[in-house]
């Protein structure tokens, strides 16, 4: 009999170079581990981090030390009604009508703006060119906070993205997260005060002036959710965009269909959060000992939900280490609703509030791109490289294209 592999660690550099491979084995031999460095229960497995999103019994009181501290008490801390009326004040900007309105033109704007930035180049690195700045640029601008200040959200941004990353404690990483906090609260809660007196057209007027059953956001709620939006928001977009990029011009047939219909672009993401999600693993915190994947986790325990291992679970998908935008196996008519069947925005009453804005920004910064350069092809010599393990993504992206203004030189058929 083949010996057991030993339990990976999510720690080690080993996992860090190639977490998929660690998956796999956690997926078949440890499906509950507990992980001593972190002091949480791992679940690898789809079915069990399924249920992790949506049974109660898997509470987000650990956002209390894991959030708060960089964010301030936000809606994803909160629970029953104060949840829900939370959730109904902000809600309805990400969606509809006015996301079509208010937002898809700023949104449209900033793609423009970065792409033009290197469209005459004849080679970018989209990573560092394009995907980190877009969604932050964007947000900044749906705030309606002055442009001027886009390199200091991003800054900002950076922190807080690594403090939620610090699995291993890194004090300075720590410290700068902390630091963040009260310099992004020093910088916004003035605005907030002013929009109050004079209300605009922008997001922070609406969220400002928002009212659900007599109940609307004091100042510091206003601050949290904006703190939560600039993460959230930015980095599931910042990664999956060069990710989804990455895979396209991998798979030339797939890159040709979706040139030629756009609409695509929504399988296409779908496909990266199953296949590469830009969030890796989200915790829990258990009310009560459960039951799962064969063993018992006690009341009170953090349990870490492996994102990146159940997209891979080839108990659920077929031929789950191969990109397909075509698959069957997974709907892109619900991949950005509560019935999604990725599990990368979660799933049940935390659902990612974004999806829809996430979906949005992808569709017209993938499709910007597609339209200014048609003949894009990766650089010569490059070797994708991931970074990250509680949130991962490409580290950079170098493509080479025929400059604007230029004619593409046809395509000539090998041999």
């Amino acid at each position: 009999m083949p010996a057991t592999p030993a339990a990976p660690d999510i720690l080690s550099p080993a996992f860090a170079a190639d977490p998929y491979s660690a998956y796999r084995v956690l997926r078949e031999h440890y499906p509950l581990l507990h992980h001593q460095p972190t002091g949480s229960y791992l679940l690898s497995r789809y079915e069990d981090v399924e249920r992790a999103f949506k049974d109660p019994a898997f509470t987000t009181d650990n956002y209390d030390w894991q959030l708060e501290p960089v964010h301030g008490r936000t809606i994803l801390q909160m629970s029953g009604r104060e949840h829900s009326v939370r959730r109904a004040l902000v809600a309805p900007a990400f969606r509809g009508t006015a996301l079509q309105e208010s937002f898809l033109p700023v949104i449209e704007r900033n793609a423009r703006e970065l792409i033009d930035g290197f469209r005459d180049a004849g080679s970018a690195d989209l990573v560092a060119d394009f995907a980190t700045r877009f969604p932050v640029n964007v947000i900044v601008d749906m705030l309606g906070l002055d442009q001027r200040d886009h390199d200091r959200f991003h800054r900002w941004y950076t922190a807080i993205i690594a403090f939620l990353g610090n699995l291993s404690q890194d004090p300075e990483v720590t410290a700068a997260g902390l630091r963040t906090r009260q310099e992004f609260a020093d910088h916004l809660l003035p605005v907030i005060r002013e929009r109050r007196r004079n209300p605009g057209e922008d997001l922070l007027s609406t969220l400002c002036a928002a009212e659900v059953d007599g109940t609307t956001m004091s100042d510091e709620d206003v601050k949290a959710f904006c703190s939560l939006l600039l993460t959230a928001g930015g980095e599931t977009t910042d990664k999956a965009i060069s990710s989804l990029f990455h895979h396209l011009l991998r798979h030339p047939e797939q890159l040709a269909a979706v040139r030629a219909d756009r609409t695509l672009i929504a399988r296409a993401f779908a496909e990266t959060l199953r296949y590469t999600p830009p969030v890796q693993m989200i915790m829990r915190q258990v009310s009560e000992d459960v039951e799962i994947a064969g063993g018992t986790v006690p009341a009170g325990a953090t349990v870490t939900c492996l994102i990146g291992s159940a997209g891979r679970d080839e108990r659920r998908y077929a031929d789950p280490d191969t990109f397909d935008l075509f698959r069957t196996d997974l709907s892109a008519t619900t991949a950005f609703s509560a019935a999604a069947d990725h599990l990368s925005f979660a799933l049940g009453r935390h659902f990612c509030v974004g999806a829809l804005l996430a979906k949005a920004e992808v569709e017209v910064g993938v499709g910007q791109l597609l339209d200014a350069l048609p003949d894009a092809a990766l650089a010569d010599g490059f070797t994708a490289r991931e970074q990250g393990v509680f949130t991962r993504g490409l580290e950079s992206l170098p493509v080479r294209f025929t400059p604007a203004g230029r004619t593409p030189a046809p395509v000539t058929p090998a041999g």
